[in-house]
């Protein structure tokens, strides 16, 4: 029976191993050679990789893909695409060879904001607090000069502070709501440290405010933090050709593929259970380009399904419309990512990433994430409505399922050249290999 550790973080990373492999995998010398397997050659860069996070005792690998010929705002672009799934890179690659030769992509920043909350509670009069808030907002803005000083030399910093009466969702909650503008960054820990030396500062004034009771000075701060729902730093994509030009199927005219196609967006508008799903697919070059550039991907995925949300019902991010016989396919979508700080200056293939992207700034890093979301999209929906989903996916599949078998280079050839002319599913598959090995 396993037991609790004391002080496993103090371990080395050898320690570590050892204690999971006796604890945990039956001291299995194959899963132990496995996690080493891992490890990188040069020692230096292994112990960047080790101390990224805490507990470390190996590296996982993603595959990096190149997503090619986006052409995006009249200039070509190479998208680096950190994914295990089968086939996002084919189809991205595919939607853009097939927008290229109609234009390409348009990509626009609409606004660049973040938000922070400071969140506190407080028994009193509103109006009291309202003139503190008033009043000390010069303080507040000098207090964080030595965190803002940087940032406002690249024409960042602090846009706004507002007070916000939230009492009647919850007793006595209010907040400070602050927006930001943090450049080519991120921001999440410049606008952290803004926050919390709003709120000390906060708290402050109001114990020695004298127009304050003893129950009013007694502002508790609950929580400083950003939030990662940023429906004020958004980015447009969008792809427009006359409809005629649509189809690639002699079978299916532009017209019957446009109408197609936008009944399927619809579809995902108005149906939530399919809108996840149709989203996801949106999310699947979205989070591929996110990861490969040392972005949070998992901040942006909570923004962006919150903003799928915002009217009340979560619908589709993209949307699609017949005008004057032009196809038009866009999407807006709140993107906050950055290309200094984090690991964009420590994780080599992060670096290499953004130099394949002639290092863009953060605006024209949301441009080209937007872009891959969309593509990725088109290419979904593309295959729904005409060949079906699975053909392609199981193309991509198969290799996966050939390599879990062990299947040599000739055979791999010879069952690619089998499936090209029969339905790929596992089962057959197996079947497949099992006939051609006997």
């Amino acid at each position: 029976m396993t037991k609790p550790v004391n002080g496993f973080s103090k371990l080395n990373k050898t320690e570590k191993i050892n204690w999971l492999a006796e604890n945990y995998l039956n001291n299995n010398d194959t899963a132990v050679s496995v996690l080493k397997q891992y490890w990188n050659n040069n020692n230096e860069l292994q112990k960047l990789h080790d101390e990224f996070i805490e507990n470390t005792v190996s590296n996982f690998y993603l595959p990096l893909g190149l997503a090619p010929n986006f052409l995006i705002n009249g200039k070509y672009y190479v998208l680096p695409m950190a994914i295990e799934e089968s086939s996002v890179v084919a189809a991205a690659s595919k939607a853009a060879k097939f927008w290229n030769e109609r234009g390409g992509f348009k990509a626009t920043v609409i606004n660049t904001k973040k938000i922070g909350q400071v969140h506190f509670l407080f028994q009193g009069d509103f109006s009291r607090l309202d003139q503190l808030v008033t009043n000390i907002k010069p303080k507040l803005r000098e207090a964080v000069k030595p965190i803002t000083r940087n940032m406002e030399k690249r024409g960042g910093g602090i846009l706004d502070i507002e007070l916000i009466d939230k009492t009647e969702k919850l007793e006595s909650y209010y907040q400070l709501f602050v927006k930001f503008d943090t450049r080519d960054s991120m921001g999440a820990n410049f606008i952290n440290s803004c926050l919390e030396k709003f709120a000390e500062v906060l708290q402050e004034e109001a114990n020695k405010n004298p127009d304050f009771s003893k129950e009013e000075k007694d502002l508790q701060v609950i929580m400083s933090i950003l939030s990662n729902y940023v429906p004020e730093c958004i980015v447009r994509a969008e792809v427009s050709c006359p409809v005629d030009q649509l189809s690639e199927d002699a079978n299916m005219r532009g017209e019957e593929f446009a109408k197609k196609f936008i009944q399927a967006v619809k579809i995902a508008e108005i149906e939530p259970y399919r809108a996840v799903t149709h989203n996801k697919g949106v999310m699947n070059g979205i989070d591929a380009v996110v990861l490969a550039t040392g972005n949070d991907f998992r901040a942006v995925e909570a923004g962006v399904h919150a903003y799928a949300s915002r009217n009340g019902q979560y619908s589709s991010l993209t949307h699609a419309k017949i005008e004057d016989g032009i196809f038009k396919f866009w999407m807006e979508i709140p993107l906050a990512l950055g290309t200094v700080g984090g690991l964009t200056s420590l994780h080599p293939l992060v670096k290499l990433a953004l130099d394949i992207l002639q290092r863009p700034s953060a605006n024209e890093l949301m441009e080209i994430t937007a872009v891959a979301g969309l593509a990725q999209n088109f290419a979904a929906l593309r295959s729904l409505i005409t060949t079906g989903i699975q053909q392609g996916h199981m193309k991509m599949h198969l290799m996966n399922i050939l390599n879990q078998n062990q299947a040599t280079d000739r055979e791999k050839e010879e069952m690619v050249e089998f499936f090209t002319h029969h339905t790929i599913t596992h089962s057959s598959v197996i079947e497949q290999l099992e006939k051609m090995r006997s």
